[in-house]
This record gives C-alpha cells, sequence and structure tokens, in this order.
C-alpha cells in the first residue's frame, strides 16, 4: 500500500509493523520513525486507528484469560516469522523483546 507520497518510511513498512509498534516491541528509533510517518500520512493513521480499536476489543474481550507460556513462545516465532518474510526486515529477539530493523 502506498498512499502516493514520499516519506522517509514507506506505506508498506510501516503497516507491517504497526502491531509491532502498537506493543511496544520496536526500539525507540524505529518507534520515532514510525510515529513520524502516522502523523504525515493520514491513509496509515488511519489504518492504525483501526488495528489500536480491534485491539483494545480484544483485551476488553479476552483481557480475563492467560495465556500458557507455550502459547505465547508459539505466538511469538509465528509474529516473528512472518515480519521476516512479510517485511523485509532483521529481527533481534532478547528474553522480553523482539526489535525490528530495516
Amino acid at each position: 500500500m502506498s498512499c502516493g507520497d514520499h516519506h522517509d518510511t514507506d506505506c508498506s513498512e510501516v503497516l507491517n509493523e504497526v502491531w509491532l509498534f502498537l506493543d511496544g516491541e520496536c526500539n525507540q528509533e524505529r518507534k520515532a520513525l514510525l510515529q513520524q510517518h502516522l502523523d504525515e500520512c493520514s491513509p496509515c493513521l488511519q489504518e492504525y486507528g483501526l488495528d489500536e480499536h480491534l485491539k483494545a476489543l480484544l483485551h476488553k474481550k479476552c483481557g480475563g484469560e492467560h495465556a500458557s507460556a507455550e502459547f505465547k513462545e508459539r505466538l511469538r516465532a509465528s509474529i516473528r516469522q512472518t515480519v521476516i518474510s512479510q517485511g523485509g526486515v532483521t529481527v533481534e529477539v532478547t528474553e522480553t523483546r523482539v526489535e525490528t530493523q530495516s
């Protein structure tokens, strides 16, 4: 996706990483680039808003249940693989965070 305007960070990159941004799982430099893009790009900001509302709804409806550690690790692995295969980014995994770099 592209809004047609020039941005330092491409629209498709931002949308590929919007959930990492929402979850606070990107490094400060990447977070600043994504935030700058969202401030400049209405279509991406609109998509971000939809994802933000979806996350809030999921939290509200599913917030009382806790996933097992095994399920969380499988989910993290799946997300990492998706980001790597679709986002064209490098993923650095630590114990508690996943950081991406373009």
